[in-house]
């Protein structure tokens, strides 16, 4: 059994290879129960947690396990450590064991590009992007793979970590204006595209403030009592998740407004299964308003896990 460690991923991928990959493997026929996550304490300020999410297609058959412990810093450790088990869906011999925690970075990010190719606006010309933490460089990246956007403006409470990673960006995509903004409704209203990927605990920006036409993409929640948008937000939207299942069992997002009773589940227009399947861009008009919500799937996980294998090959 091969094991590929974080560096070998990381020289292996690109979102200009992945992005369609993951096309390709969510519109294919596949298995994936929903992913299982279990919170370690009783202690509500305390999120430690342990998850397994399995999945398989006609190639092979996988499954990640990954630990969140949100307080490591304080330790000098990552907040998120994470494998993936490959096995031949022939034979069932295993093949490889894959680091997770890079994958995740990738496939994560792509797959909110591939949300945005068919949710965005095709002249969308304008990146609002909340966060500055380790997601934010592939995001943005994975981002202007699929969109022609000329201003990305960053919006982030560590403002250091924020002009860092300006930096980064700008010497990367010259032809791209790089800006930090702040959570103010001039900002919001720009926006053709909004993008966040933060662990705030509640709403970024006002619901009201967001312009027709507007996708946007959360990613950041993964609980059922926090998000990253507001309840005005979803509402105006045309709602679409990565998977019904896990996002209706774990984001705040979608659950907060479905508790208030002015958001019911079959309102959700489409997963990511059913986009890639049309494959065609998903807006009504320009003026409509577009969300997507995701909180991971192991089919993402195994297809890009599966691509990395395969690249190591070569």
């Amino acid at each position: 059994m091969q094991q590929i460690n974080r560096a070998q991923v990381k020289q292996a991928l690109s979102f200009d290879k992945l992005i369609p990959a993951l096309q390709q493997g969510f519109a294919s026929d596949a298995g994936m129960p929903m992913r299982q996550v279990f919170e370690l304490d009783d202690n509500p300020t305390n999120y430690d947690a342990f998850a397994v999410l399995p999945a398989w297609n006609g190639e092979v058959i996988g499954v990640k396990a990954f630990t969140y412990f949100p307080d490591n810093f304080k330790q000098d450790k990552a907040s998120l450590y994470s494998k993936i088990m490959l096995f031949s869906r022939a034979t069932g011999e295993p093949l490889a064991l894959v680091d997770g925690t890079e994958v995740t970075l990738w496939r994560t990010a792509a797959v909110s590009a591939l949300a945005a190719s068919y949710l965005a606006k095709q002249d969308a010309k304008q990146l609002v992007f909340f966060g500055s933490g380790n997601l934010a460089p592939f995001m943005i990246r994975a981002h202007l793979s699929v969109r022609r956007y000329e201003k990305v403006t960053i919006v982030a409470r560590n403002k250091d970590k924020a002009q860092t990673l300006i930096s980064l960006m700008a010497s990367q995509f010259p032809q791209v204006e790089f800006a930090l903004g702040s959570a103010s409704e001039d900002v919001v209203r720009a926006a053709d595209v909004i993008s966040c990927a933060t662990g705030s605990h509640s709403p970024l920006f006002d619901g009201n403030w967001i312009s027709e036409g507007t996708h946007i993409d959360v990613i950041g929640n993964h609980h059922k009592q926090y998000r990253e948008c507001d309840t005005r937000t979803v509402t105006r939207s045309s709602v679409y998740v990565d998977s019904r299942a896990n996002v209706l069992n774990e984001a705040g997002e979608l659950l907060i407004p479905i508790a208030e009773n002015v958001f019911s589940a079959d309102q959700v227009k489409a997963e990511l299964t059913e986009l890639t399947k049309s494959n065609i861009n998903q807006r009504e008009s320009q003026s409509e308003i577009t969300l997507f919500k995701s909180v991971g799937t192991a089919l993402s996980d195994l297809v890009t896990a599966k691509l990395v294998y395969d690249l190591v090959q070569e």
